[in-house]
């Protein structure tokens, strides 16, 4: 699993009621299985509403290994218009059917799911903090995000 987060904060603090994926109910650690995925994620949330790319914060890449117990897969977005996310709109900031879907999948307990990715052609993992063992969490390696770099070459 890939994880970019701000400069200075652990890869393993959780979101809650923010996301795509998580209602104000449940906290959880969002990840892609690519690394451009999970670096296209953060610059799609800091260019919005920007005229300028923010170019003083600092964001780190993890690359962690993490090992779940009883995860919800959607294949595809198929899979996720069968039960009402409209896949025409999926890149938009649309979340209330997305959050149901967490929180029943939560509440059936699942410890995470994965999902198609809304800004990368990858899969995007969530994990579900309050059913999820952060001790299934192990980091391989972090590196810096060169947001410079990285804009250049995917920037799309």
């Amino acid at each position: 699993m890939w994880r970019v987060v701000r400069e200075g904060r652990s890869a393993l603090d959780g979101s809650r009621g923010a996301g795509r994926w998580n209602p104000l109910t449940l906290s959880v650690l969002y990840g892609c299985t690519e690394p451009d995925g999970a670096i296209a994620e953060i610059h799609f949330h800091l260019s919005r509403g920007q005229p300028v790319f923010p170019s003083r914060m600092r964001h780190d890449l993890y690359e962690l290994n993490i090992k779940t117990k009883d995860t919800l897969r959607f294949a595809n977005l198929a899979q996720l218009e069968a039960l009402g996310v409209e896949r025409e709109r999926y890149q938009e900031l649309l979340y209330a059917r997305t959050r149901e879907i967490a929180a029943a999948a939560a509440f059936l307990g699942f410890d995470g799911l994965i999902a198609p990715s809304a800004r990368w052609s990858c899969d995007a993992i969530v994990l579900f903090l309050d059913e999820f063992n952060i001790e299934n969490i192990d980091c391989v390696a972090k590196h810096p995000v060169d947001w410079n770099a990285w804009r250049k070459t995917h920037n799309r």
